[in-house]
């Protein structure tokens, strides 16, 4: 018999992972702040929780598709009640990405109370998580982990048990500073090859069929090159928090980020003139503006 879930976050990616739940004939109880998103999904079959607190009882286990590690903290203790009314065996997904050492101390708090908690992050766009090509990186308890991967299964096209708490937010990180770098790297070269004199489509095909081929391309390079930032499927504002994270990682593990550092400023500069809630590609722009001023 399948487990019975609870969906907390019906945004973006929540809104996909819950679909994907649905279709693989899993029985949803959800909650989102904007009642057009529960009603969205309850028209796809699943169940409008009647307050967020009802779901701990109601469910196994609980996917949290929320923002950042302050507002899971804010439902897991205030919406969900969990440290008061959570029962032992549930298991919690933390899709958030997050500092590796709050998914710890949170896993670590949960467990008191017999609850498990994975810091379950995704790799892949909004659209990559639509069309199920994401990729889940889980840290906790292997456990808890081999009872979730059906879920992960019908959400994602693969997923990876990392290790302990912690594992999967550290992973993130990881993936995310690399994907930042190969997002900048692409914007500095498409602003070189227009400065030489380079068709910028022609430019972007030879590189991506070349050997500095990266992901980024397929998803930010048509972007970039018909600056096309609005309305975005990234946000700037997002990855600029997500690189603050990198870099505070960084400071504490005493391991040298240069050229993330370099990645930072370029999103500050961006940030500064309003576009936070424009496209990642958006750090196209950074150039642009430095190499036509």
């Amino acid at each position: 018999m399948k487990p019975t879930i609870g969906f907390v976050g019906l945004g973006l990616m929540g809104g996909s992972l819950s679909r994907h739940l649905l279709a693989a004939g899993f029985e949803l109880i959800v909650h989102d702040a904007d009642p057009d998103k529960v009603e969205a999904v309850v028209k796809a079959g699943g169940t409008a929780a009647g307050a967020p607190e009802q779901i701990a009882s109601q469910v196994d286990i609980i996917v949290l598709s929320l923002p950042d590690s302050k507002v899971v903290s804010a439902v897991v203790n205030d919406a969900l009640r969990l440290f008061e009314i959570g029962r032992q065996g549930l298991i919690v997904l933390d899709t958030s990405t997050a500092a590796p050492a709050v998914s710890v101390a949170m896993a670590a708090k949960l467990g008191e109370r017999g609850i498990e908690m994975l810091d379950s992050t995704i790799s892949g766009t909004a659209t990559m998580c639509a069309a199920k090509e994401s990729l889940f990186m889980v840290g906790g308890t292997k456990e808890a982990y081999e009872q979730c991967v059906p879920l992960f299964a019908a959400m994602a096209k693969d997923s990876i048990y990392m290790g302990p708490s912690g594992t999967g937010a550290a992973i993130k990180l990881v993936v995310n500073l690399v994907l930042a770098l190969n997002r900048m790297a692409l914007a500095e070269g498409l602003t070189l090859a227009r400065k030489a004199g380079l068709d910028q489509a022609q430019t972007l095909d030879v590189l991506k069929k070349s050997a500095a081929y990266s992901k980024a391309m397929d998803q930010k390079g048509p972007r970039m090159v018909n600056r096309h930032f609005v309305p975005p499927e990234g946000l700037l504002g997002m990855q600029y928090k997500d690189v603050q994270l990198m870099l505070e990682l960084g400071d504490k593990l005493n391991c040298p980020l240069p050229l993330l550092s370099l990645n930072a400023a370029a999103l500050a500069a961006e940030i500064a003139k309003g576009r936070d809630h424009w496209d990642t590609s958006d750090i196209i722009s950074y150039y642009d503006e430095r190499a036509d001023g």
